[in-house]
């Protein structure tokens, strides 16, 4: 097996995370403002073929992390530059490209106003997305971490649709905000632990290196506060309740790309994976009823939340917390089903709901409403539009043939298996789901056509058409082979588990 973290192995993971900022340069000192939405489609395709070769180079069969680059960055405080991607990471960086790639082509002509500082903000929002993805460094990731809250900020008090855009702003903001703090102080306590432990004064003794923490045992009494302060830190961005007020609120009053990548890439669910659990085992072992116990009050919460809304943009929000909580079920149950089902529902989330905000976003820029009242019989008329919406939101709630349907297998029988009420709650959540999708399209879609303005709507345009098509792909081919997805996480998700419930040792 090849050793991808070798030195000379090609820079893939910095060049993917250089070639956005770069793009955003070249963006202010092109002749033409125009210019900006092309420079900004030409950065994200080339991350595309950068994020897609990372992705075959990948070896499968190695649960570690693999393409991993390191240069010193703060040397006194043991702070490095390090980067690297493994079986549970990997998928979301092509993923989570084309959904930027959505956003771009969404945004083509709707932003007239200040397209410079639009677009160079969409590139910078994507470096920190990814470099989310691909930090080993405690330090470092929460700088992308708090770096991205600086783009939507101005995405959504500057392009957003709502009258309530710069609170919205201001509220995901401040939330995010206190959410940083939190986790900031776990990764301090987790390099002081380690000082400590190996018996180094600090400075020299600290370490936020993520692989050197992962092999540092807790001092007793250390782990219910560390994971107390990352839950709390990752329930910000997930969002759980009660912590998801600001999500609403940016669905309905922000741009219709800000929206779709809120909902679409999930990296407070992500952090719950990849940090929360790995770096206090013990007590995930112990409190693991706790993340199950959050994760299906907020499918229940979500889906019942959703079935009351009249407008698109607020039910695909609380569907999306929904969703979110049978996540964080899976994750509770501690098994390699759950975490495979989480990583691959967490995938979903990028293309079914992402997809579904850009088809909403569409719609409002055609109708100029998303609420159902001023909606009806917009099949009629934009039947391409409505049958892709129709597909995404029916992959939303599990239909087989699509890959809401393996995820949310994996998801609902672990959840069954270690929390058998914890799990049929959820399949009634799942139920509910049902019954909120299928209701408010029969309002918005079908019946007759109600609306001037839906009667002169026209249907998708050849561009539309392309992130339509690109969606529906996306979501009928892991359905239909789940195991392009879960070849991927076998390996990591095993080394996951091993380490929450490690083998007991022979005699």
């Amino acid at each position: 097996m090849p050793d991808l973290s070798l030195t000379n192995s090609p820079p893939l993971l910095s060049l993917l995370l250089l070639t956005l900022p770069l793009g955003a340069a070249l963006i202010w000192v092109a002749p033409r403002p125009s210019w900006a939405r092309a420079i900004a489609l030409g950065a994200t395709l080339s991350n595309l073929a950068i994020a897609l070769t990372v992705a075959a180079l990948f070896e499968r069969g190695d649960g570690g992390f693999q393409l991993v680059e390191q240069r010193q960055w703060i040397p006194t405080l043991q702070i490095h530059y390090r980067v690297g991607v493994d079986g549970i990471s990997v998928l979301f960086l092509p993923l989570a490209v084309l959904l930027f790639v959505g956003v771009v082509l969404a945004s083509w002509t709707k932003t007239r106003a200040m397209p410079r500082l639009y677009f160079s903000l969409v590139l910078l929002l994507e470096a920190a997305t990814l470099g989310i993805f691909c930090a080993l460094d405690t330090v470092l990731f929460f700088l992308f971490w708090e770096l991205s809250l600086i783009p939507i900020y101005f995405l959504v008090s500057l392009w957003g649709v709502g009258p309530r855009r710069r609170e919205a702003a201001v509220q995901y903001t401040l939330f995010m905000l206190l959410g940083g703090v939190p986790l900031l102080f776990a990764f301090i306590l987790l390099a002081l632990n380690h000082a400590e432990l190996t018996g180094v004064a600090v400075p020299a003794g600290l370490s936020f290196d993520y692989q050197t923490l992962l092999q540092t045992p807790l001092a007793p009494g250390l782990g219910p506060t560390v994971f107390a302060l990352l839950l709390l830190g990752f329930a910000v961005k997930t969002p759980l309740f009660p912590l998801h007020t600001w999500l609403p609120v940016v669905a309905t009053d922000g741009s219709a790309g800000v929206a779709a990548l809120m909902t679409g890439l999930k990296i407070g669910a992500y952090g719950l994976i990849r940090f929360l659990v790995p770096l206090a085992p013990e007590t995930a072992r112990d409190y693991g009823w706790v993340l199950a116990g959050l994760g299906v009050f907020g499918v229940l919460y979500g889906a019942l939340a959703a079935l009351a809304q009249t407008n698109l943009r607020r039910m695909l929000a609380f569907s999306s917390m929904s969703h979110v909580g049978l996540v964080v079920l899976g994750i509770g149950t501690l098994t390699q089903q759950g975490v495979q089902g989480a990583v691959f529902q967490l995938l979903n989330f990028t293309v079914v709901a992402g997809g579904l905000f850009l088809l909403t976003g569409f719609l409002h820029h055609r109708t100029g409403t998303a609420d159902v009242a001023g909606l009806g019989g917009a099949a009629r008329t934009m039947p391409l539009l409505a049958s892709a919406f129709l597909l995404l939101g029916l992959a939303s709630i599990g239909l087989p043939g699509t890959g809401g349907f393996p995820a949310e297998l994996l998801l609902l029988l672990s959840a069954i298996s270690s929390y058998p009420g914890a799990g049929i709650a959820a399949l009634a959540g799942v139920v509910i789901g049902a019954g909120y999708l299928l209701g408010i399209y029969r309002r918005a879609f079908l019946g007759p056509v109600t609306s001037t303005v839906v009667a002169a709507a026209v249907d998708l345009r050849p561009r539309e058409r392309l992130v339509a098509l690109v969606l529906v792909l996306l979501v009928l081919v892991p359905g239909l082979y789940p195991r392009l997805v879960l070849d991927f996480t076998q390996a990591a998700s095993s080394a996951w588990v091993a380490r929450v419930n490690p083998a007991p040792p022979g005699p």
